[in-house]
C-alpha cells in the first residue's frame, strides 16, 4: 500500500516537473499579450488620440474573437493534438500582438485585437483539458494553482518591462510600438519550440517509463468510469445546466480579472499621480500577493475537495469586498492600493478551484466542448467589464462607480456558486500526503 502509494506520488512529481513549468510559461506569454495594452495605454492613447470609450472597446474586442473562436478551435485540437494546434496557435498570436505596433487609429486597433482573440481562443481551455490527461483529481487543485500562477507573473514580470520599454524612441518607433514588438516575439518563438517538447497523452511520453505510464493511464481510467457522466460529444455537454451554470460564474469572475487587467495601470497612475515607471513598479504589489494566494488556495482545495465550490465562493466574495471598498477609498492611495491588493487576492485565489470543478462532470470529447464553453461563457465578461469600464468612466469622471459594477458581477458568481449540486468528486486513488511533489 505505501509503496503503490510512493510511486503515484513520484510519478505525479515527475510529470509536474517536466510539463508545468514549461505550459506555465506560454500561459505567461499569452496572458502578457492579451494585457499588455494596459501599460501601452499610459501613452499609446494619446499618440492615437483613443478615448477612454474607444480603449474600453478595443480591449475588449478581443473576447468578441475569443468566443467565436473558441469551441472550433478546441474541437480541432481534439482531433489533431495539443502539440501541433498549441504550435500553430502560438505562432499566429505572437505574429499578431507584435503587428500592434503598427496601430494607426482605432480601426486597425479594433481589427487586430478581434484577430488576436480569434488566435488565442484554443489556449487556455486546451491547457485545462490537456492537464486533465496528466493528473489524477486528488491533485488538479495545486497543479492548477501552479500552472495558473502564470497570471499574475505576467503583471509581476510584465509590469516594470512594459513601463520600461515605453520609454524607448529609436528607429522612428515610439515605446508602446516597441513593446508590442519586443513582447509577441517570444510566443512565435515558443510555437516551434512546443511542438518539440510537447507530448499528446501518456501514451506518447517517452520520458516516462512503461509501469510508470501504465499507473497513470489506470488511475484516469478508474477516475473517468466513476464519473456521472454527461455525454461523449460537444452538442451533450452544451446541453447541460451544470456546464452552463459554471459559465456564468466564471463570467463574473472574468469581469474583474480582465478589466482590472487592463484598466489597473491607469486606475493605479491616477490614484498615486505616478511616473509610468513607477506606475509599474506598484502595479507589481497586487499580482505579487495574489499569486501567493492564488497558489495557496490552490493547494488548499485539494485538502477540502468537497468544499471546493465552498472555495470559490468565498474567494470571489473576498474580491467583490475589495473592489467595492476601493471605490469608496479613491481619495486616499494607500487605502485604494490595499483594497485593490484586496480585491486581487480574491479575484485569483477563486480560479484553481474553480477549474476543477468541469472535470467532477465532463471527460472525453465533451470535457473539450464543455470546457471550451464555460471559457467562452466567461470571457464574455472579459469583453463586457473593460468596454463598461471605459463608458461609466466617460459618463461620470470617476473609476468608483465602475469598481462597484464589478464587484456585483462577483457577488452574483459567489451566489451562484454555491447553488450548484455536484456529485462528490471520485475517490482519490491514494491519500494526497502534506508534502507533495507541487
Amino acid at each position: 500500500m505505501n509503496y503503490a502509494h510512493d510511486f503515484g506520488i513520484r510519478v505525479v512529481g515527475k510529470i509536474a516537473r517536466r510539463i508545468i513549468p514549461f505550459l506555465g510559461l506560454l500561459y505567461l506569454v499569452s496572458f502578457l499579450d492579451r494585457v499588455n495594452i494596459g501599460f501601452a495605454a499610459l501613452t499609446m492613447n494619446a499618440d492615437l488620440k483613443l478615448t477612454p470609450v474607444m480603449f474600453g472597446i478595443g480591449s475588449g474586442i478581443f473576447f468578441l474573437g475569443y468566443i467565436l473562436a473558441g469551441i472550433p478551435s478546441s474541437t480541432i485540437l481534439m482531433r489533431v493534438g495539443a502539440r501541433r494546434w498549441i504550435s500553430l496557435i502560438m505562432i499566429a498570436w505572437g505574429l499578431i500582438s507584435a503587428s500592434l505596433a503598427f496601430t494607426r487609429g482605432p480601426g486597425t486597433f479594433y481589427t487586430l485585437r478581434f484577430l488576436l482573440g480569434v488566435a488565442e481562443a484554443g489556449f487556455f481551455p486546451g491547457m485545462i483539458l490537456y492537464l486533465t490527461f496528466w493528473f489524477p483529481a486528488a491533485y488538479r487543485g495545486r497543479i492548477l494553482g501552479a500552472f495558473l500562477l502564470a497570471l499574475p507573473i505576467s503583471n509581476v514580470i510584465g509590469a516594470p518591462i512594459s513601463t520600461s520599454l515605453l520609454a524607448l524612441n529609436e528607429a522612428g518607433l515610439k515605446g508602446w510600438q516597441w513593446m508590442y514588438l519586443l513582447e509577441g516575439l517570444p510566443a512565435v518563438l515558443l510555437g516551434v519550440l512546443t511542438r518539440r517538447y510537447l507530448a499528446d497523452s501518456p501514451a506518447d511520453a517517452t520520458w516516462l517509463a512503461p509501469e510508470e505510464r501504465q499507473w497513470l493511464e489506470r488511475e484516469l481510467a478508474q477516475e473517468r468510469v466513476a464519473l456521472p457522466q454527461v455525454g461523449e460529444s460537444t452538442v451533450q455537454a452544451m446541453s447541460n445546466a451544470r456546464v452552463w451554470a459554471l459559465g456564468v460564474i466564471y463570467f463574473g469572475i472574468c469581469v474583474g480579472l480582465y478589466t482590472y487587467g487592463f484598466w489597473l495601470p491607469q486606475i493605479i497612475k491616477s490614484i498615486g499621480h505616478l511616473t509610468n515607471r513607477e506606475t509599474g513598479l506598484v502595479t507589481m504589489i497586487p499580482y505579487a500577493i495574489a499569486g501567493s494566494a492564488m497558489y495557496a488556495a490552490g493547494r488548499y482545495s485539494d485538502a477540502q475537495r468537497h468544499a471546493r465550490q465552498r472555495h470559490v465562493a468565498l474567494a470571489a466574495l473576498l474580491g467583490a469586498v475589495g473592489l467595492a471598498v476601493s471605490a469608496w477609498t479613491q481619495l486616499s492611495p494607500t487605502m485604494s492600493l490595499i483594497a485593490i491588493t484586496v480585491a486581487a487576492t480574491g479575484i485569483y485565489a477563486s480560479i484553481p478551484a474553480f477549474w476543477t470543478l468541469p472535470a467532477q462532470v465532463l471527460t472525453g470529447a465533451s470535457a473539450a466542448g464543455g470546457i471550451a464553453l464555460i471559457n467562452t461563457l466567461g470571457n464574455v465578461g472579459g469583453f463586457v467589464g473593460p468596454a463598461l469600464l471605459g463608458f461609466i468612466k466617460k459618463s461620470t469622471g470617476s473609476y468608483a462607480p465602475s469598481l462597484l459594477t464589478l464587484s456585483a458581477f462577483l457577488l452574483v458568481g459567489a451566489a451562484l456558486v454555491k447553488m450548484i449540486s455536484f456529485a462528490p468528486p471520485a475517490p482519490a486513488p491514494a491519500p494526497v500526503p502534506s508534502r507533495t511533489p507541487i
